[in-house]
């Protein structure tokens, strides 16, 4: 279930063993409390839906520190949940990427993403449109990538014109597993499409065994001023 499919069905209508999963995808680790809250339901109902989740092999449990005081036990989806949340023809894309290389090279997997970087640009720049604060344009940009199943997010940091960009899934793990230059050429595509005055740093990367991706979005006289270039 991404973050679209939430726009086209009713929230209140899904079943709360659904709702749970979407939340434990976009905010990591929750304790039942947690969840219960946001969900407007006492953290023992929440716990019970837990629980259930957990038979199916769907959610596990860990203790986590979290200040003084014992430590809280938090749910967190396992692999075969993750595995509910799209990957765009995992499988084939991944078989194709190797007989790509095997066949035609390294070169040519190099010129496909290439050309595929080119024309995520140009798309890209259409759908930024006008705007032209940065603001603007990461906020279109996080509905652009939501839209394409990443589930993103974007927030603004307390400092000055600072960002964070949060894809909270990738559809297109299985590729960027099978070859790390996707992920090289969506950082290019963000740097391109937000401006030359725009400093990107990812600073979590799923590949890299972090829960989703993020990027930091830094007007550049301010990443001057911290050093970050």
């Amino acid at each position: 279930m991404s973050s679209q499919d939430l726009e086209n069905r009713n929230w209140d209508k899904l079943p709360a063993s659904e709702r749970l999963l979407f939340l434990l995808k976009t905010r990591g680790p929750q304790t039942a409390a947690e969840l219960g809250a946001i969900l407007e339901i006492t953290a023992e109902a929440a716990r019970q839906q837990l629980l259930r989740l957990r038979d199916e092999d769907l959610v596990q449990t860990k203790s986590e520190v979290r200040g003084v005081g014992r430590p809280a036990q938090v749910y967190y989806l396992t692999a075969a949940a993750q595995k509910r949340f799209p990957d765009t023809h995992a499988e084939l894309t991944a078989q194709l990427i190797g007989e790509i290389r095997e066949v035609l090279g390294v070169d040519a997997m190099e010129k496909l993403l290439r050309v595929r970087e080119s024309g995520t640009r140009k798309r890209y720049h259409a759908l930024l449109g006008g705007k032209r604060s940065l603001a603007g344009k990461v906020a279109r940009l996080a509905e652009i990538r939501s839209q394409e199943g990443y589930m993103a997010t974007w927030e603004q940091e307390e400092e000055g014109e600072t960002y964070l960009l949060i894809e909270n899934h990738c559809p297109i793990c299985a590729a960027a597993s099978a070859c790390t230059g996707f992920c090289r050429s969506e950082q290019a595509i963000f740097e391109h499409v937000l401006g030359r005055d725009v400093q990107v740093e990812r600073i979590e990367h799923l590949l890299a065994g972090a829960r989703r991706c993020a990027y930091r979005i830094t007007a550049r006289g301010i990443a001057n001023k911290r050093g970050l270039t």
